[in-house]
């Protein structure tokens, strides 16, 4: 079946015109607010095979984010981090990457030198999942009063898409409807593999801004608040 190209014209004018939102005004009441980042470490920055220049690139926004929440009066930060065991079973779709104790598993700097990082939950994960055998759910449940999560990292597609998509169905089932999920495009990135290079390296290719865009989409399309910045 050919993809249809009027699809994928609106799909790119649909992000262009993604709205931005005031980041003071969401977080009028602050101790109803986390930020969450999602493997914002040093193996998908800087180092490994998994490292991508796309997502350093996002750094810099990331990091003005947390800044700019944090002297609003957020103090709920949850730093959602791959720290795999050696074996993983993950390591089979993907190359290994973020090991448990290793550099890339670090957090990056950026985001440690803050002031504020005595703040910070890191919570874990040993997959793309948040919340399979992590300390998410438990950390959300000991904390009913917060209700609006401003989710940033990457990939856009992997771990970001999960973990937004993981808030926001939790609040569906428990009936929350004021419960917000944002994401904020500027905040989320994925990484890219041309066709030649997977080929040449025994992967699967992938498109990095076909796929960021598609799953913006596709979280929006499930209720998460896709937004192009937090002005």
């Amino acid at each position: 079946m050919k993809m249809d190209q009027s699809f994928l014209d609106w799909l790119r004018q649909w992000e262009r015109s993604l709205p931005s939102l005031d980041l003071e005004e969401t977080v009028s009441d602050a101790a109803h607010v986390a930020l969450i980042s999602e493997d914002l470490v040093k193996g998908f920055c800087h180092v490994g095979p998994l490292a991508s220049e796309r997502i350093a690139g996002i750094v810099p926004a990331v990091v003005d984010v947390f800044e700019r929440a944090h002297d609003l009066g957020v103090r709920h930060f949850l730093l959602l981090q791959d720290a795999h065991d050696p074996d993983a079973v993950e390591f089979s779709a993907y190359p290994p990457h973020c090991v448990a104790d290793s550099e890339g598993s670090e957090m990056i700097d950026e985001l440690k030198a803050l002031p504020f990082a005595d703040l910070f939950t890191v919570i874990p994960k040993n997959s793309i999942s948040s919340n399979v055998e992590t300390d998410l759910t438990s950390w959300l449940n000991e904390h009913p009063e917060v209700t609006t999560f401003i989710v940033v990292g990457d990939c856009t597609d992997i771990c970001v898409y999960h973990g937004a998509i993981y808030l926001q169905v939790r609040a569906n089932i428990l009936g929350q409807a004021n419960a917000r999920v944002i994401v904020p495009a500027n905040c989320v990135q994925t990484y890219d593999m041309p066709v030649e290079v997977a080929l040449e390296v025994g992967a699967m290719p992938h498109d990095g801004d076909l796929l960021h865009r598609v799953f913006l989409y596709h979280m929006a399309l499930n209720g998460v608040e896709v937004v192009s910045s937090l002005t």
